[in-house]
């Protein structure tokens, strides 16, 4: 008995030390976000659109253009060349035609449209 109760003195003392509530953990910042305060505070961010069709066209006069609309109907990317320089062309709202500085201006749906480009003729396009 003598061997027992030395032991049986040691677990009851580490039972005694365990507490029934949970303890919150203990948080340390040490690299604190100096913009954390205005992340909080700052205004919703809208994503761009997601591409909603991206067409190569074959237009009246034979020539190919290639225009990626996006979804919501305000904003398409058009291309004269595969690889040529991309022309971004916007409407305020959806319905109306998407137009670019220096004269470009497109309505339609991904199927059929109408372009008009700096310098040359209105061509209507099909997919």
């Amino acid at each position: 008995m003598k061997n027992i109760l030395p032991f049986a003195a040691a677990a009851l003392l580490a039972l005694a030390a365990c507490s029934s509530e949970p303890q919150a953990p203990e948080i340390v910042d040490t690299n604190p976000d100096p913009m954390a305060k205005e992340l909080a505070n700052a205004g919703a961010v809208e994503l761009p659109p997601a591409i909603k069709a991206d067409k190569t066209m074959r237009c009246k006069d034979n020539s190919l253009v290639y225009v990626s609309f996006f979804e919501g109907d305000k904003q398409a990317i058009v291309r004269t060349e595969k690889t040529g320089t991309p022309t971004t062309l916007t409407a305020p709202t959806a319905g109306e035609p998407l137009v670019a500085e220096g004269g470009w201006k497109l309505t339609g749906t991904p199927e059929n449209i109408t372009i008009e480009q700096p310098g040359k003729p209105s061509l209507t396009c099909r997919s």
